[in-house]
């Protein structure tokens, strides 16, 4: 039997899945097609409780922005916590702080109520919720890579052919699941998850580019590390440890890679005043919410209905 380990709103709980004998289920993508109202009074989130997060998914400014320095009162001269390294190390200060303690145990600040932790303990990955997960997935990534292509601001040029696009490889293994299993994803709704986060993506992209560049680094610095971590549990619990497009990279040097993408992440964040450097910081936590709900599509509480 396989134990994956997952967190909700911080807290991880234990899911258990027998390879090979998940019984097949309707795909749980309804289950993350929650509206932004849902949003806005902070809908739970899940996350893969994986420690070796690569760039540190964690705290939100939003909650914690006083504390931390966000341009409150006198807070404003202080320099803020990662802010001598580079712009990118401040987003992913703020970020490791939306883990818990076990995920995260130098910087995790989460907390989760022990009513929603009990919550996740029958939750299980299957087979179809995995299928709407990259197809879910694939409608994000295609909305930023359309959005770079386009680079309705100028700056967004410098994040075109990074080497970390993902919509070809996803597309790939859509079609890997047809062949293997004689399996497609639930049509995308315009009001699933995987839209909804697309419809957010290209609004802040014209509207609020730092905010916009949150989601960018969040999305794709931690599918580099975390994500494809979250990918050998799924490989070996649901699809006989095969190897999913979606985490590979052409053999590329990811370290290469990212490090590219960090280089000109601070060089555009040197063009930004400091509030707008907050106003992208304070955007962490939404990048989480959307996120989580994206991820959400693999499991589906025991007992679903087939």
């Amino acid at each position: 039997m396989a134990s994956v380990t997952l967190s909700f709103r911080g807290v991880s709980a234990r899911a258990q899945c027998r390879p090979q004998t998940l019984s097949r289920q309707s795909a749980p993508a309804k289950l993350a097609a929650s509206h932004r109202s849902r949003v806005s009074h902070k809908a739970s989130r899940v996350h893969l409780a994986v420690r070796a997060h690569g760039h540190g998914h964690g705290a939100a400014a939003a909650e914690g922005g006083a504390a931390h320095g966000h341009g409150h009162g006198g807070m404003m001269d202080r320099p803020r916590p990662g802010e001598k390294k580079g712009f990118v190390e401040e987003m992913r200060f703020v970020a490791m702080k939306l883990h818990t303690k076990e995920q995260a145990p130098k910087e995790g600040e989460a907390k989760v109520s022990e009513e929603q932790q009990k919550s996740m303990m029958d939750w299980k990955p299957t087979r179809e919720g995995y299928l709407q997960f990259l197809a879910e997935s694939c409608v994000m990534y295609e909305a930023l890579e359309g959005i770079m292509a386009d680079a309705a601001d100028a700056s967004y040029t410098k994040f075109q052919n990074t080497g970390l696009e993902r919509v070809a490889a996803l597309k790939q293994d859509i079609a890997w699941f047809k062949e293997t299993y004689g399996m497609e994803p639930t049509p995308i709704s315009a009001e699933g998850c995987g839209s909804e986060y697309a419809t957010l993506l290209k609004d802040l992209s014209a509207s609020n580019p730092p905010a916009f560049i949150c989601h960018f680094y969040n999305v794709y610095f931690a599918h580099s590390a975390g994500g494809r971590m979250i990918g050998t549990k799924m490989s070996d619990a649901l699809l006989d440890r095969h190897e999913l497009e979606f985490y590979k990279y052409g053999g590329a040097e990811m370290k290469d890679l990212l490090s590219s993408v960090r280089d000109n992440l601070n060089e555009v964040a040197e063009g930004w005043s400091r509030e707008q450097k907050d106003i992208c910081l304070a955007e962490t936590e939404k990048s989480f919410q959307f996120s989580g709900q994206v991820l959400r599509t693999i499991f589906a509480p025991a007992g679903a209905s087939a």
